[in-house]
């Protein structure tokens, strides 16, 4: 791997982070940076490539952990929540990274070119992996990065770079994995339609016969896959997801804790503390409290 590249990538996101925050001009494209480790920040990430250029992050999907470190890149499939720690980071050598959504429409269309009327290899569904960063990689995100100086530029050249890292990713060592999200009948695809379901509906009572028919798998099929692909049940992941919903109301100054649990689908509000405390180390109320004069939600990278 070129230093000098990763340095200069490292000073691009740097400038993004000052100059704009989390959010760039770049549809898509988000940065971060800390100068001290974090304790647990509980969030959702969304199909993406998180690029490390300083520091070490781990982010736990259910009872896997991903460690990734600079010059490396975390390739996300899934929505899914997540639980994260920045490990290394201080004042002199900030945590740095940047994060880019994958859509998988793009990665469809270029997936035609991948295979040329060649079967494309199967794999398994996997939410999360980890992978070093390919030199071939590191011009192109540059370009990206730059871009964000240059708005004009951002609608006609954004969308070709974005492509043109799709298109490195594919011919990687994640490119299993990214075929996978660009695969409308792919097992991560299908699980996804699952995924997005419960998103939507995650006050309502699971039924697993019904997320496998959307999946179009057999429940008993469509349940070994799913724990595969999130390391959690259909069930341990609504839960999950409830509860980092509720730990959101409860970050928007709503103190009151027997109706967040009653908004999150609880109907027992002693067990909707008893899962909020096993998940978050606190009971609702004070953790509530605590994350309003400290924290918000991991939005990755």
């Amino acid at each position: 791997m070129d230093k000098a590249q990763l340095e200069t990538l490292k000073t691009r996101a740097l400038a993004l982070w000052k100059r704009h925050g989390r959010e760039t001009p770049v549809p898509g494209l988000f940065v971060a940076s800390a100068d001290v480790p974090t304790g647990p920040i509980h969030g959702v990430y969304r199909p993406s490539v998180c690029i490390v250029l300083q520091g070490t992050k781990i982010s736990q999907l259910g009872g896997q952990a991903y460690r990734y470190e600079e010059g490396n890149c975390l390739i996300t499939s899934l929505e899914v929540p997540i639980r994260a720690h920045i490990l290394d980071a201080s004042a002199h050598a900030p945590y740095v990274a940047f994060v880019l959504d994958i859509e998988p429409a793009v990665v469809s269309e270029l997936l035609v070119e991948l295979a040329r009327g060649e079967p494309i290899a199967a794999a398994g569904p996997a939410a999360m992996s980890v992978h070093p960063l390919a030199n071939g990689l590191i011009d192109p995100l540059e370009r990206l990065l730059a871009l964000a100086d240059r708005p004009r530029d951002i609608p006609v050249l954004a969308p070709l770079i974005r492509r043109e890292i799709y298109w490195h990713l594919l011919n990687g060592p994640q490119g299993a994995m990214m075929r996978q999200i660009g695969l409308a009948d792919s097992r991560t695809a299908r699980i996804g339609r699952s995924i997005a379901w419960v998103r939507d509906n995650y006050t309502e009572t699971i039924s697993v016969p019904h997320l496998a028919g959307l999946a179009g798998m057999s429940p008993a099929t469509f349940h070994r896959h799913f724990k595969a692909a999130t390391d959690m049940t259909p069930v341990q992941f609504q839960k999950s997801l409830r509860l980092q919903e509720a730990r959101r109301l409860l970050l928007a100054e709503c103190t009151d804790v027997a109706q967040v649990g009653f908004a999150i689908g609880y109907e027992s509000p002693s067990q909707f503390s008893r899962e909020y405390r096993r998940m978050f180390g606190a009971p609702p109320g004070r953790d509530g409290a605590a994350i309003r004069r400290t924290v918000a939600p991991d939005n990755h990278a």
